[in-house]
């Protein structure tokens, strides 16, 4: 059976732009089409040991569930004779990401906030390692990234718990990993991306009761490094080796994949304004992929530099710098095509006095 369910959603509001894709299970066959249909069309999202281990066939597959009455994502991960795709052998790895082949519209960029949403089911007696056991990350891509910026890790402990840890050092929050065994729960997690004023928060419900069984929020946190290019997810079972008699072989659902990026366009800009009867600056359209044209007006002569910065302050592009004469229409294209979604600021400097605009990639 041939299958293609993805789901991609624009909304413009008043002063936020919102993007959204879905990945559910649909039924049996094609699972690993349908996963790329949605997170990295006509690429390859899935991370699996099929290189070692053929003979099961594929390590996630689609099966109906009786809790949630639809089918869902089952993940599969053994003892023996799995290991991280015939890289590394000390660890086991199946899982499910975004990156660099996916629409720029599921990377995570300085400036947006991203609400992811899953659901999860871990059986009964669900055995962890004491090293890692990673069932979702948030990593960086570009410069330091050999890190995950955000771990949802199960830990053999006693009793077991269910650990959140912020840049692979940090244990933010725990709770009993029994509070998860044979429950389906939902996470929800936001995430506004910024090196050093970013916000984050974490919250995760038993689907049957309702109840609350991790929560966790920080509003000023690094969310992504400074050299990072942009932030994604992953989620299925990664776990460390170096203890296999920890272990047991794994089965883990997973249901209801939802990326939700928005762009507040009401940044308050802390500059002051330029008076439309002498100077006019504006850019249309805005939102804008990936041209927007800008137009500067002057109605007297002086010098003037015209900039275009990303959200860390970082110059992007020089459109003019030079005299400008009295009267003068001056026309710029600003052309996104390269770059990724975001916030830009459009900056004018004419005789000493500056003027920044806002202008919105979304891709």
């Amino acid at each position: 059976m041939q299958k293609n369910y993805c789901l991609l959603i624009i909304l413009f509001f008043s002063n936020v732009i919102f993007s959204q894709a879905i990945l559910e299970a649909d039924g049996p066959g094609d699972t690993y089409e349908l996963i790329s249909s949605v997170l990295a069309p006509g690429f390859n999202p899935v991370e699996h040991p099929e290189c070692v281990h053929p003979q099961f066939g594929r390590h996630i597959t689609e099966v109906w569930d009786e809790d949630l009455s639809q089918f869902v994502f089952e993940f599969y991960s053994h003892v023996t004779p799995d290991n991280d795709r015939c890289i590394k052998f000390d660890r086991q790895r199946v899982e499910i990401k975004t990156y660099d082949k996916s629409p720029d519209s599921l990377l995570g960029v300085v400036g947006e906030t991203i609400t992811y949403k899953w659901k999860f089911r871990l059986e009964t007696g669900y055995q962890p390692s004491t090293s890692f056991t990673h069932i979702h990350q948030i990593k960086a891509v570009g410069g330091d990234d050999s890190m995950p910026l955000i771990t949802l890790t199960p830990r053999k402990s006693s009793p077991n718990r269910m650990e959140l840890i912020h840049n692979n050092t940090t244990n933010v929050v725990t709770a009993p990993l029994s509070l998860f065994e044979g429950n389906w729960v939902e996470c929800t997690e936001k995430i506004l991306v910024h090196p050093t004023d970013g916000t984050y928060s974490m919250t995760i419900k038993n689907i049957n009761d309702g109840s609350t069984i991790l929560t966790y929020s920080n509003s000023k946190i690094m969310t992504i490094r400074q050299s990072n290019d942009f932030i994604r997810p992953k989620w299925g079972i990664y776990r460390s080796l170096n203890h296999p008699d920890h272990l047991r072989d794994e089965a883990v659902k997973f249901a209801g994949f939802s990326i939700q990026e928005g762009v507040t366009t009401g940044i308050e800009i802390q500059e002051p304004s330029l008076p439309e009867n002498l100077l006019l600056l504006q850019n249309y359209p805005n939102p804008f992929n990936p041209i927007t044209n800008i137009t500067f007006i002057s109605k007297h002569s002086g010098t003037a530099n015209l900039k275009v910065f990303d959200m860390l302050g970082n110059e992007v592009e020089t459109l003019f710098e030079g005299f400008v004469r009295a009267n003068s229409e001056l026309k710029f294209q600003f052309d996104g095509g390269n770059k990724s979604s975001g916030v830009y600021l459009l900056k004018l400097n004419f005789n000493g006095l500056g003027y920044t605009r806002k202008m919105v990639l979304i891709k």
